[in-house]
């Protein structure tokens, strides 16, 4: 009795272990938070160092791990390769992340050896393989979340397979047109980036982080992009431009073959370097597809590298810095587009223009029409000085890119001018015909040879005419009638510290000595620097405020305005005066709730590029009815 007890005992247990054993090998369900959700969806070997889901699924199907593969990568590589069990889809975008996992784990060294380049080459290759020769094309996978991530892959492996290269350039003689590295044939690069040398540095716009820019612009596509900085000219002094020697590019590594077994047979491979602002899309394996690029990257190193914030002190002092205008391109010159010249204010310099050039070069439909071009000028000078060196960089500067004066990119400039540079900008469209020559005491004891001597020295300054490609300017916080903030008393002493460049003093020596020649009994002339220039009530500055702007031009102001108080008419900047920075006949005039430095807000930037649109619509229309008058051919 006692015995069967206990062996019903021992059976009903042993049902109870088989129930307890079928229960653990029931599917078991917990929920994610949503954050967890995205991140594990958005997990891969790049971004979290583990395995995504499609590919660990891809080696559960042919009974692998992540672990085997990282242990016998050879193995686990084959397999894969020529598993049955998986469409190709699959295979591929496995092989690309197994790949790419192999080359990072190797990529630890200050030099990356020849076995990483080749994972890297073998994961771009599998992603190109995936995203160009499997049987539905990326447009069909739009939604898929496996091809962002091949992309991603791709992207990757390109950049660091491009900065490898990059080593090995100065390696090579010059016009090879293939070499070996790695086990690869190199084919020469395919380049349409126009560049004055080769660069020193290349620079992956994805390693780049600014402070001070508000935005970063870039436009999804195909492609690594990279900054390419270049050395300085070595005759750069004798030219008033400057070329930008920091420059967007974007890279594509093409490999050889025309269909997938031949890609995936293949050990050659080009890089393909295209300028994204001449090229939106890049044809690649028998297909145009959206050229990937960063517009922010290139424009916030120059800014980061210039020195441009202790330069502009040193220049408004006249202790040193930069004694003449520069006009900087701030991207390779394009015929095709239409140039923008922005000029600075006082004490300032192209970092004055930070966020603005930066929305501009930014905005998709300007960037396709526009390129930027800024005026960095000495402070220091006298405003006529100034217009007269300017006007001269700028003419220096259209005749050598474009020297039959043809190309859409000089004509129907605009000009972009903050406070002091809006004051100069206006110049540059007016006439001066004889007004300004009261401004001279020319005696009457001259002689009629010494009185022409001292027009022909003299003219530069006070002559002048509207720069005739230009129809159209934006003056933001300009002091057109001076303002009574340069007659302060600290204004005044920062007046006396600043030294006017030597150039100015010989010529303004030369014009006293010979208006004291002769028993001529006059003072020496005098001419105000650039913050006493500024003044209401400076002879100049009072003698050009209602110089005729050209009819040619459209011009329209952008004013600040600072705790109001009071009408309109009455308010400034805090620095500037409305009624001085107030323009009759001006196409539109905005107010705008700043301070003096309003070109940085962003109302500002938005009402500029309002203003950049509606000058390429009144340029279209008005070549269109030109056309529609001229008739057929």
């Amino acid at each position: 009795m006692r015995g069967d007890r206990i062996r019903q005992v021992w059976w009903l247990a042993m049902a109870v272990a088989l129930l307890c054993l079928n229960a653990c090998a029931m599917v078991d369900v917990s929920r994610l938070k949503p954050a967890d959700v995205v991140n594990e969806r958005r997990a891969d070997v790049i971004g979290s160092g583990q395995l995504s889901d499609g590919t660990v699924q891809a080696l559960n199907g042919v009974a692998l791990t992540g672990k085997q593969c990282t242990q016998s990568f050879a193995d686990c590589a084959g397999i894969v390769e020529h598993a049955s069990g998986l469409d190709e889809e699959s295979r591929l975008s496995a092989l690309s992340e197994l790949w790419l996992g192999r080359a990072l784990r190797g990529d630890r060294q200050p030099v990356m050896d020849e076995a990483t380049l080749d994972a890297y080459l073998q994961s771009a290759r599998y992603a190109y393989a995936y995203l160009f020769y499997t049987r539905r094309t990326p447009a069909e996978r739009v939604f898929d979340q496996r091809q962002a991530k091949v992309i991603a892959f791709y992207d990757y492996a390109v950049e660091r397979v491009v900065g490898r290269w990059f080593q090995e350039l100065p390696k090579l003689s010059t016009g090879w047109s293939r070499t070996d590295l790695a086990g690869w044939t190199v084919l020469r690069p395919d380049t349409d980036l126009h560049l004055r040398t080769a660069p020193t540095e290349l620079l992956p716009a994805s390693s780049l982080r600014f402070k001070g820019l508000r935005n970063v612009y870039r436009r999804d596509g195909f492609g690594s992009e990279f900054v390419a900085v270049t050395p300085r000219a070595p005759d750069a002094d004798a030219v008033p431009w400057r070329e930008p020697r920091f420059v967007a590019m974007t890279g594509v590594l093409a490999f050889g073959g025309g269909t997938l077994d031949e890609v995936l047979d293949t050990r050659q491979v080009q890089l393909l370097v295209r300028d994204p602002y001449r090229d939106a899309a890049v044809d690649i394996a028998g297909r145009s597809v959206p050229l990937g690029a960063n517009f922010t990257a290139p424009y916030g190193l120059w800014l980061a590298r210039s020195g441009f914030a202790v330069q502009s002190i040193r220049s408004l002092l006249g202790r040193g810095g930069l004694d003449s205008p520069r006009v900087l391109l701030l991207q390779p010159y394009d015929p095709d587009r239409r140039t923008v010249v922005m000029l600075h204010g006082l004490a300032s310099s192209p970092e004055a223009w930070v966020n603005v050039a930066n929305e501009v070069l930014g905005d998709e439909e300007l960037r396709r029409h526009y390129q930027v071009w800024q005026v960095y000028y000495p402070t220091n000078a006298p405003i006529a000085v100034n217009l007269l060196q300017i006007r001269r960089a700028l003419d220096a500067t259209i005749r050598h890119f474009d020297p039959a004066g043809s190309a859409r990119a000089t004509r129907h400039m605009m000009l972009v001018g903050h406070s002091m540079g809006g004051v100069i900008a206006r110049l540059l469209v007016s006439s001066s015909g004889d007004r300004l020559w009261s401004l001279v005491p020319e005696g009457t004891h001259l002689s009629d040879a010494k009185r022409a001597k001292l027009h022909r020295q003299l003219a530069p300054y006070l002559q002048f005419s509207p720069m005739p490609q230009v129809d159209a300017a934006v003056f933001l916080a300009a002091p057109h009638r001076g303002t009574p903030v340069a007659r302060h008393r600290l204004a005044r002493w920062v007046a006396e510290l600043i030294r006017l460049p030597f150039g100015v003093l010989k010529e303004l020596a030369g014009v006293s000595d010979l208006l004291q020649e002769d028993g001529g009994n006059g003072a020496p002339i005098h001419v105000s620097n650039s913050v006493g220039n500024l003044s209401d009530a400076d002879p100049f500055i009072v003698a050009t405020a209602n110089l005729p702007i050209s009819p040619a031009v459209r011009y329209h102001s952008i004013i600040g305005l600072y705790k109001p108080t009071g009408p309109l008419q009455q308010s400034s900047d805090g620095v500037v005066p409305y009624a001085s920075a107030h323009l009759d006949g001006a196409d539109s005039e905005v107010v705008i709730p700043s301070w003096h430095s309003v070109q940085e807000t962003p109302a500002a930037i938005l009402e500029l590029r309002r203003i950049m649109r509606l000058h390429l619509q009144q340029v279209d229309g008005a070549a269109a009815a030109a056309g529609k008058a001229a008739g057929p051919d």
